[in-house]
């Protein structure tokens, strides 16, 4: 009896060929281009390109911007999953609209918001310009500006997954006499670790790479609010292929990297579901 979903084996390598041919085509051949541009000019035109003092500071500042957002997100991202799926009161769908609206407006509106709240006409610009508290053009600004759209990837990537799960391991522990945080610590985290390693991964690699809200707050100061993507356009709008190249390949050796990290659980993850079905 054949299957309903038994393709023919051509039909079946038709599609695989078609699916990697185009990844090929609009990731691997695009990615391996920035790497060769990178090295037109040679290893020591790269090292020089890289060394660069702007190139340097954009590299800081991408890698502290993301050092400030994961761990910021994180702890709101647990917070949000643990109410929408552990509680029921009013509002719980609003919030999760709520949750889910970076995904739905463009990076640039985002940054635009923190504008029209901090900037010298904003709503908190005078107040804050009068007590020397710098908000945009700043790190503070490229930092709300990150968390804002990187804000989701935590709290989406737990909420099915502890709502899977159920409250009754909870309710267990909480009836044998388990505080609050020894419930969260002892039985919640545990059962969402792989699920909470993924969305920090995710949310790494967004805030190392966002442009468009960054873009808006940042100013664009080279070699004071730059990070690497705008220093990636700075670069490139100045014809200087080789520096804005190098930047690129080495923001996208971070993608890479992070990409790996994510491989890499997921196999410890499988492997630890395999151990606990035998």
């Amino acid at each position: 009896m054949r299957r309903a979903t038994g393709e023919p084996k051509a039909v079946r390598a038709l599609l695989i060929a078609l699916a990697l041919g185009w990844l090929g085509l609009v990731i691997l051949l695009p990615l391996l281009m920035v790497f060769r541009q990178a090295f037109a000019h040679g290893l020591h035109a790269f090292a020089a390109a890289v060394a660069d003092p702007d190139a340097l500071s954009a590299i800081r500042l991408t890698l502290l911007i993301a050092a400030l957002v994961v761990p910021f997100n994180l702890v709101f991202g647990v917070a949000a999953a643990w109410l929408v799926a552990k509680h029921d009161f009013r509002g719980r769908s609003l919030l999760v609209s709520f949750i889910d609206l970076p995904f739905s407006i463009s990076p640039v509106v985002a940054g635009l918001m923190y504008v029209l709240l901090f900037g010298s006409q904003g709503w908190f610009g005078p107040w804050l310009m009068a007590h020397g508290v710098r908000i945009l053009f700043a790190v503070p600004g490229m930092f709300l500006a990150t968390a804002l759209v990187t804000f989701p990837y935590v709290a989406r990537e737990l909420i099915p997954l502890m709502t899977a799960q159920g409250r009754a391991e909870e309710e267990a522990a909480v009836t044998l006499g388990a505080s609050g945080f020894q419930t969260f610590w002892h039985v919640t985290l545990p059962n969402i670790r792989w699920g909470l390693l993924y969305g920090v991964l995710l949310t790494n690699a967004r805030a190392m790479g966002e442009f468009g809200a960054v873009s808006v707050v940042s100013g664009h100061i080279r070699g004071v609010t730059n990070t690497m993507p705008l220093e990636v356009e700075a670069l490139y709008n100045e014809y200087d292929f080789t520096g804005a190249f190098a930047v690129a390949s080495l923001l996208a050796c971070l993608g890479l990297l992070t990409l790996a990290a994510k491989a890499f659980l997921e196999w410890r993850h499988r492997d630890a579901i395999a151990a606990a079905g035998h």
